[in-house]
């Protein structure tokens, strides 16, 4: 026997559903926002600012705590916050817009458009293409000391990069690498005509409505409700410095809000349409999001100990890896005591955007998953924040452990070389600038001034190696080691294992 059900039927018990789904979805929504507001508490972080979309439609925009841990405000949706590599999906879909507009293809030679580009090694000079600056495939190691210490602007940081020697095989590896990012801003500028603050206002944020975006910190100033980084210092949340990646704006500059971000990424996900009518075209949506390359364990996330991906790779401007069968796309940012993430699950049409203002607090991992986990699947597989936690507590102690075994390496009760006003003077590099070192005769000790504005207080160690410790807080420590001529004068210093060698200025 066959049961029939007419069309008005199905539409009769689709009626009787609809609400409740309703119901079950907003139970998701506060069973969410508690778990965030607790989540937030637990990893000890000022203020979170969260955006959740699916099937177009903003589920939560909300902050959580204070801009500053000393007496700030409370966040809400629009406070602002930087961006940081959150920003690279940007240069993406703003690259695709030259794209569906004939004036650059994913494939033309960045020659082609910035003839004075140039790399250590003629022959990647001469074959790079658009869609390498986005994969971090290049061949060239970490430079991000070329803009850290606020030393160089954009145009010297691309010639000093320029002479860089390659770290690994043309397309034969993986590093992140965020001048190249640098390099796709000066590709837009050049096929756009416009200034990258220009592009970014017009073709971007004016179109989608990002009313409270901005894509540099210098338009932000004076701008009261933001967000303010912090930082551990002596195991106390701390307010700190503010980190500017203004030299290197494509690469992560941009700030914005909970509010905006749901609007970009309901955007995102409905395959780049805006108000009914496709935005960019799909082809050229679905290569943003296609997989480019492979990203090996030791250059992805610890995240994946517990997701256990099959693949993990790398689109324009996204991470890329499996979860529970379905693609996840997203991607981190990070500035000194400030984070972001930004994950969409497409084939579910979910996303979430996480803003923070703690050092690395990998909170917003554990709130992504957890969203991908209630919305998407219905059934957490896991306390993603309590075994997050867990797990960046494990990483943390073995650091621990490793700068203990390390210092007891030290060879104790040995002196410099030379007394302390022969290491004195400015030591230069042909690419990563100066190092002025000087004796501050109050206490005895020297200084080392990195590039404009870091400042390292140098210890001795053994023999001729100091050890520095950063003024800003993070960065850690750093040794220091002298080397002498064969006259017993000193002629050079290494930071870091001879990773960065300078030679003093006679």
């Amino acid at each position: 026997m066959s049961v029939r059900y007419s069309a008005c039927s199905f539409f009769f018990l689709l009626g009787l559903l609809l609400p409740f789904w309703g119901i079950s979805q907003s139970s998701d929504i506060a069973q969410l926002d508690s778990y965030i507001d607790q989540a937030r508490k637990d990893w000890n972080v000022p203020g979170l600012s969260i955006a959740i979309v699916q099937d177009g439609k903003v589920l939560l925009s909300k902050g959580y705590g204070q801009s500053r841990v000393d007496g700030g405000d409370p966040v809400g949706d629009h406070t602002l916050f930087a961006m940081a590599s959150t920003t690279k999906a940007m240069v993406a879909v703003g690259m695709g817009t030259l794209v569906d507009a004939g004036l650059v293809d994913w494939d033309d030679l960045v020659i082609d458009h910035l003839p004075t580009f140039k790399l250590s090694v003629p022959y990647i000079t001469h074959t790079l293409r658009v869609r390498d600056l986005f994969t971090h495939n290049s061949g060239m190691g970490n430079a991000d000391h070329l803009w850290v210490n606020g030393e160089f602007f954009a145009d010297e940081i691309l010639e000093r990069f320029s002479k860089l020697s390659f770290s690994y095989p043309y397309r034969g590896g993986y590093t992140y690498q965020n001048i190249m990012y640098l390099v796709a801003g000066k590709v837009i500028e050049k096929v756009s005509g416009l200034s990258w603050p220009e592009f970014m206002q017009q073709r971007i944020y004016e179109p989608l409505g990002l009313d409270n975006t901005y894509p540099t910190y210098r338009y932000i100033q004076g701008l009261t409700n933001r967000a303010y980084p912090h930082h551990f210092v002596y195991g106390q949340v701390t307010t700190i410095e503010d980190m500017i990646a203004d030299p290197i704006a494509p690469a992560g500059a941009s700030w914005s809000c909970a509010h905006d971000m749901g609007r970009w990424m309901t955007f995102l996900l409905d395959t780049a349409r805006l108000d009914g009518q496709q935005w960019l075209r799909t082809e050229t949506w679905k290569e943003i999001f296609k997989p480019q390359v492979l990203v090996p364990e030791s250059g992805f996330y610890p995240t994946s100990k517990l997701t256990q991906p099959n693949w993990m790779s790398y689109g324009l401007g996204w991470f890329q890896h499996d979860y529970r069968g379905e693609m996840v796309q997203f991607h981190t940012g990070s500035l000194n005591g400030t984070i972001a993430i930004c994950g969409l699950l497409p084939k579910k049409n979910i996303g979430v955007y996480v803003f923070g203002n703690l050092d690395h607090a990998e909170v917003r991992h554990a709130i992504m998953y957890q969203v991908f986990d209630v919305l998407g699947f219905g059934d957490p597989v896991r306390d993603w924040s309590k075994d997050l936690k867990s797990l960046y507590e494990n990483i943390a102690e073995e650091a621990r452990q490793r700068v203990t075994d390390f210092e007891q390496n030290r060879q104790i009760n040995t002196q410099p070389s030379l007394d302390l006003d022969a290491y004195t003077g400015t030591y230069t590099h042909p690419v990563w600038g100066t190092v002025s070192i000087v004796e501050n005769l109050s206490s005895g000790q020297l200084t080392a001034q990195v590039g404009e504005i870091t400042y390292m207080d140098l210890q001795h160690w053994h023999y001729d190696v100091f050890r520095g410790t950063y003024r800003t807080a993070g960065f850690g420590n750093q040794l220091i080691q002298f080397h002498l001529n064969q006259e017993g004068q000193v002629n050079g210093l290494d930071i870091g294992n001879a990773l960065y060698h300078f030679r003093k200025n006679k």
